[in-house]
Order: C-alpha cells, then sequence, then structure tokens
C-alpha cells in the first residue's frame, strides 16, 4: 500500500463518524486509506472499505478479522486502534496515525539500508511479532510495503488477511492471499499458518532491506510461488553478519525456522555489534576532508582538549609530539593526544597507544617512527652527554685529590711521583693532565 498523501478525489468522503478527512494516504486491496483527525486534533489512519465490496460477505468478514486483532495486539510495533463501525453502510476503523516511509519506499528512494540498520528495524519487527502471536493472531502478509518506519521505530500495519494461528491460506481452492515473494511456502500450499509462517515473511523482508529486491527474483505470481516452494533464496548482497540469519528464515521447515523470540534477541545482538564497528562495515563513501575528521573527533574531548587539538588540526600544522603519524595523513589510533605538561594514562587503558615514558626533564622519550628509532630532541641529547663528561672529570679529579692527600700516609713515598701516577691512572682517557695543585 502506497502511503504517499494525495488530495481528496470527488467521490471521496469528508467525514466519516465522529473523524473529518484531509487526504488520501493510499488504497488497498480492500478499501481506501484516509489521513483524518478527531475534535481534539488527534490524526488518525482511517480505512474505510471499497463500495463494490461493501456488500460481500467475505471482504466484510476479512474486514472484521482486521479490527478483530488489532483490537488483541497489545505491543508498541502495531497502530493502536482508535475507533470502528463494521455496522457502516461502508465499514471502517481508525488506527493511530503513523508518519513516516515505508520500508519498501525508503529502501526505493535511499538504496539498501545498512547491517547496523537492518538488524535493528528486525529487531524491532521481531519483538512487535511477539506481541501479534501471543494474541493468537498471524499477518499473513508481512513484506515491506506494510512496515512504517515512524520516528519511534517501525511499526506493523495493514491486517487485512490476519488469521487467527493455524487457519488455512487458501481463500478459493488453490489461490493463496498474500504478497508473492514474501509469502512461506506452507501458504503456497495451503496449509495451515503459524507464527513461523510470519518468521519467514520477516526473513524475506530483512532481506529486502540488504538488497533492495526480493530474495526470490522477479517475474510473475505463478513464477514467484514456484520459486518460494522449490528453489532457494538469493542473499547475495546480504551482508555477513546477517546472511546465516536471514537464511534460517527462510527455510522451507516452518520447524527450522527460528522463533520471534529468538530472532529478537539475536537481531539485538547483532544490531549492537555492527553499530560499534559501523564504518566497518558501510559501503565505502566521500573520504571526509582532515578538518571534518577533526571536528568529529572534538566531539569526545573536553573543551581545553577541543582548543588545543583544533590548533594542532589547522593546515600546515605538525602531529602532536608523543603520538605517531599513521598512515595516509589520518590521526593516530588512540584518540586526540594529551596536553603538554598533563600525565598520560598510566595504564595506557582506553586508548589503542602505551603511555609515552617520561624523562626527568619533563619531556617525552625518544619516538619510534615506521623504520628506526631517532631521538625526539637532539639538543637535549648534548646537554646530557655535557653533563656526563663534566661529572666524570670531576669525579676523577676528586679522587685524584684523595689519593694525593693520603699518600705520604700510607707510605707511598716522599718524591710524589708515585702521586702522580696515580693521578693519572685515575683519570679518564683523553685527559691527559693529572695534574694535581
Amino acid at each position: 500500500m502506497n502511503m504517499a498523501m494525495m488530495r481528496l478525489r470527488r467521490e471521496d468522503p469528508r467525514v466519516v463518524g465522529s473523524f473529518r478527512l484531509h487526504r488520501r494516504l493510499g488504497a488497498g486491496g480492500m478499501g481506501v486509506v484516509y489521513l483524518g483527525s478527531d475534535k481534539k486534533g488527534q490524526r488518525v489512519a482511517l480505512k474505510v472499505i471499497r463500495p463494490d465490496l461493501a456488500e460481500d460477505q467475505e471482504f466484510r468478514s476479512r474486514f472484521a478479522r482486521e479490527v478483530s486483532a488489532a483490537r488483541r495486539i497489545r505491543g508498541g510495533c502495531t497502530a493502536r486502534l482508535v475507533a470502528a463501525d463494521l455496522e457502516a453502510e461502508r465499514p471502517w476503523f481508525a488506527t493511530q496515525y503513523v508518519p513516516g516511509p515505508s520500508l519498501h519506499d525508503k529502501v526505493a528512494e535511499e538504496g539498501p539500508l545498512y547491517a547496523a540498520d537492518t538488524a535493528a528495524i528486525g529487531a524491532a519487527l521481531s519483538e512487535g511479532l511477539v506481541a501479534v502471536h501471543e494474541a493468537g493472531v498471524v499477518h499473513r502478509d508481512l513484506k515491506p510495503s506494510n512496515i512504517l518506519l515512524s520516528p519511534k521505530g517501525p511499526r506493523i500495519i495493514d491486517f487485512g488477511i490476519a488469521w487467527a494461528t493455524g487457519a488455512s491460506t487458501l481463500t478459493h481452492v488453490g489461490t493463496a492471499v498474500g504478497s508473492p515473494g514474501f509469502l512461506a511456502p506452507e501458504q503456497v500450499r495451503g496449509a495451515a499458518v503459524t507464527p513461523a509462517t510470519d518468521v519467514f515473511s520477516l526473513g524475506a523482508t530483512l532481506a529486502y532491506a540488504s538488497t533492495g529486491d526480493s530474495p526470490f527474483g522477479h517475474g510473475s505470481s505463478e513464477v514467484m510461488l514456484y520459486r518460494v516452494v522449490h528453489e532457494e533464496p538469493h542473499l547475495h548482497g546480504v551482508p555477513d553478519a546477517l546472511a546465516p540469519l536471514v537464511r534460517a528464515c527462510l527455510a522451507k521447515d516452518p520447524a527450522d525456522r527460528p522463533s520471534t523470540l529468538q530472532l529478537s534477541l539475536r537481531l539485538k545482538e547483532i544490531a549492537a555489534r555492527e553499530a560499534q564497528g559501523l564504518g566497518e562495515v558501510r559501503p565505502p563513501g566521500p573520504r571526509a576532508p582532515v578538518s571534518d575528521r577533526a571536528s568529529v573527533r572534538l566531539a569526545d574531548t573536553s573543551p581545553d582538549q577541543q582548543r588545543t587539538t583544533q590548533r594542532r588540526a589547522a593546515p600546515g600544522t605538525p602531529p602532536p609530539r608523543g603520538t605517531a603519524p599513521s598512515r595516509g595523513g589520518a590521526p593516530s589510533r588512540g584518540g586526540v593526544a594529551s596536553r603538554p605538561g598533563t600525565r598520560p594514562n598510566p595504564a595506557g587503558r582506553g586508548t589503542g597507544n602505551r603511555p609515552a615514558p617520561r624523562s626527568g626533564a619533563g619531556r617525552p622519550a625518544p619516538r619510534t617512527t615506521g623504520t628506526k628509532l631517532r631521538p625526539a630532541n637532539p639538543r637535549l641529547l648534548r646537554q646530557r652527554l655535557t653533563v656526563f663528561v663534566v661529572v666524570t672529570l670531576l669525579v676523577a679529579l676528586g679522587i685524584a685529590v684523595a689519593q694525593g692527600c693520603s699518600g705520604p700516609a700510607r707510605g707511598l713515598g716522599g718524591d710524589g711521583g708515585e702521586q702522580r701516577t696515580g693521578v693519572r691512572q685515575a683519570s679518564v682517557p683523553g685527559d691527559g693532565q693529572g695534574r694535581v695543585a
């Protein structure tokens, strides 16, 4: 059912029951759906049975089943029933209006969904089907056009052919009710429907959301129904994270399909996992400029760190000290560098890099590049070498003075020759003096 708004036609009613009609939302096999509102301004989707079918007892019965099913279902994944009149000349009922496009229209206009989005929608629909089945109802026509994507989550609509669990799908001999490509094999054969029937349709719907096509291709109704019963679904293009679960939903034998509860739990896990690694799952898109990527990272930092990072992310600015440059000019993994003078994470927790060791002078230790070790500051190393040489000379001179003063007491001789010899032996190589004042 196409839920795009259209102007009312001349033959359309302006008032139904206590509701004023404003627009057409679409037309289905049973009737027309209007956008209406009550005296308080509450918007509703009001469905009126077609005039030529109003006198058909079979269609009146189906319409009554839709209303009965909507009344029994308690859950946030279906449109809540507001009012109904099954005895009117043209029976009607009104449900809460659900803003948003259908899943079919969204995929047709914007292309296949990402794995995380598909899994999240599937998890919500599975949870909604749990409530539907607990009410003893099987939808029997779950498909992308019967799923509306509202701001509060997906909603299942159009229970026009819903039936009690265990009922047959045949209205006439050899005629299956539903949409080819999304019907379960047991519906095509005319066998009893069960909650597993909706699981099959949900699997086909998730495949459509991931690929933009039915898993059984295109063709006439007869060809499509034959494929559903005898051929395996084509799942090329379904993300690897979803493909095994979708294939299980599309099992020919209802007993081999997961339950709606199992499906809901599994899809929630997949949605959470795929959302964390969304950048790896999504198809490659245009590379964002460095300034854009930097602004995204700023959202996770403190105001001081944001100002520091913005200065460092300016064009022509070298990367922060203490972080290794990554390939392709992108920032290294591990987040935004800390501000100068702040202590790094002592255990490296929460980042992808080890904390940089710090010297006694308070500066970062030598950093590594992709090929070799190089000093972070050659001037600092020269200063340290000078200090080391001076300290060594002072120690050597101190030892020489000590030995020179204690020489006569130890009986080493009074000519001073052994004192000078001792000084030369104690001095560092290259001193060349060995004299003590």
